[in-house]
């Protein structure tokens, strides 16, 4: 090495040691709240010049060559922090992942042959989070040179058990969902991301901690957890709370969408919080985005009740003229316009299961040509339930008038049935069919990523003494074919009757034969 470069180097490790003590010793770590949110907005409204800076002076020491120069200033602390445990808790969209991933890539750089796990709760998470883990890897230098999957079946859609990427330099980057039966085993440093909204958290980390800190298998592993809170009293909330022992000690970095924009995120804060205002969810701002821990959720639709109900004679697609007359058929459509997609999914009752023969999925189809495509589907099931919340009022108001409303409380005998989507009416749907997925499953559903994860998505949020049913917004909608399902679930009615229930009647000639008469549900 010339000693041109030497001093180079050594300038920039200065450079680099000055910016985190800087970065570490910033006042707003300690600022009030309020005072925080202040100055927040002010310093994140689009009109502010210096918006996307920080406003203590920071500057990010390497130079544009540098991936490590795109880092914010709370995002250098984090990944200049070389603790053994570490635990960030995060506003969302604050760049979780993104600076966890930039550490890991660095390390794998710095230490040929270096193996890292990415855990999150689902596969979609994992693989996304991998992803930027890819992003990071080329930019210091290093190649992809394989990617595996393996997954718990020999269908390419089954459920994820993990994928690899293994780099030029021999270093490898695996990503897991998160289930304990995915954490034991695991010989390599770990990032836990979003750890508070596992389907199990306290089971996965039961199973993960020997293997982390046993130093005979390959050494004294590296722990990064980071989440956004999940509730009081939650597994996340323990750690963060947690007294240190004589070996364990965690380095924690609090994050919220405060910090995150006074050291440099361009985000409009008022913006942001005028729109969950606007939507009633102020409480939810506070804690996914101020790190507060106040509600607690937990997975409707866990990997293992989901894979109880998967099958691979379920399908996608069918031509609804295969219909026929002796099986039942019934439809759910959860409408959708510009945001998120229309889908309409079909089942039919064989026996005493319901089998999945379509799960259609409109993008971006006008409600004209919505109708013209749902009309033969709608004729041919027996019952269909429609969304008729918001923008699908319109749609459902031709349905019915076209097919009959099913409404039995005002003698209406159609075809569909229009639902609006309450926090009642919700409570009421998804633990359907919930229930309905659970051994004895009676209901089949095609094997899916796609379902899968949209599945997974359905959250339970409990808030004081009530609770109501949430999904955040991915890049396959939101939760439209579990809802479809569900409403598809409640248009085949109770299975011990079929669409039809019996009830018994009082007769007048003793001689009668015992019985009942059939009503509709």
């Amino acid at each position: 090495m010339t000693d041109a470069k030497k001093d180079a180097l050594e300038t920039l490790k200065a450079e680099v040691d000055g910016a985190k003590a800087k970065a570490l010793g910033n006042p707003l770590w300690k600022v009030d709240p309020e005072e925080l949110e202040a100055r927040a907005v002010a310093h994140g409204d689009e009109r502010n010049e210096t918006r996307g800076t920080s406003v203590s002076g920071w500057l990010n020491p390497y130079p544009d060559t540098d991936p490590r120069s795109f880092l914010t200033e709370y995002q250098f602390c984090w990944t200049h922090d070389r603790s053994p445990f570490k635990m960030g808790v995060w506003g969302r969209q604050t760049g979780k992942d993104f600076s966890s991933q930039c550490e890991i890539a660095e390390d794998c750089f710095a230490r040929p042959g270096t193996r890292w796990t990415v855990a999150a709760p689902s596969e979609r998470q994992s693989l996304e989070s991998l992803e930027q883990g890819k992003t990071w890897v080329r930019g210091f230098g290093l190649m992809v040179e394989d990617y595996e999957e393996t997954r718990e079946g020999a269908d390419s859609e089954s459920l994820l058990k993990v994928a690899e990427i293994t780099l030029s330099n021999g270093s490898k980057i695996r990503a897991v969902p998160g289930k304990a039966s995915t954490a034991r085993g695991i010989s390599s440093n770990v990032l836990i991301t979003e750890f508070d909204h596992f389907e199990d958290a306290p089971e996965f980390w039961q199973a993960l901690i020997p293997s982390i800190t046993n130093p005979i298998r390959g050494g004294r592993k590296k722990a990064r957890v980071i989440t956004t809170p999940n509730g009081n009293g939650s597994a996340g909330h323990k750690i963060w709370e947690s007294k240190d022992g004589k070996k364990l000690k965690w380095s924690r970095h609090l994050v919220s969408l405060y910090h995150a924009v006074l050291m440099g995120l361009p985000v409009d804060v008022e913006l942001m919080k005028e729109v969950m205002e606007a939507a009633g969810d102020l409480d939810s701002f506070a804690q996914e985005f101020l790190c507060k821990w106040i509600d607690a959720s937990t997975t409707v639709f866990p990997y293992d009740v989901i894979a109880h109900a998967e099958h691979a004679d379920a399908t996608e697609s069918w031509d609804p003229n295969d219909a026929g007359t002796s099986h039942p058929t019934f439809c759910g459509v959860d409408f959708g316009r510009i945001n998120d997609p229309t889908v309409c999914w079909t089942f039919q009752r064989v026996g005493g299961i319901l089998w999945t023969r379509e799960v259609l999925v409109l993008e971006k189809v006008s409600s004209p040509d919505q109708e013209m495509i749902l009309r033969d589907r709608i004729a041919a099931a027996d019952r269909t339930c429609f969304d008729y919340t918001g923008p699908g009022i319109g749609l459902g108001d031709y349905l019915v008038r076209t097919h009959g409303e099913w409404k039995p409380k005002e003698h209406k005998g159609g075809k569909v049935e229009l639902c609006t989507f309450t926090p009642a009416f919700k409570r009421e749907l998804f633990p359907r069919l919930l229930r309905s997925m659970e051994a004895p499953t009676e209901i089949r559903i095609p094997i899916s990523t796609a379902i899968r994860e949209d599945f997974h998505e359905v959250k339970q949020v409990v808030r004081g003494e009530g609770f109501f049913y949430t999904s955040k917004k991915t890049k396959l909608g939101h939760s439209d074919r579990c809802t479809a399902c569900a409403l598809a679930r409640r248009a085949a009615g109770d299975m011990d009757s079929g669409p039809f229930k019996f009830e018994s009647v009082k007769v007048e000639r003793p001689d009668a034969l015992a019985g009942g008469r059939r009503v509709l549900m």
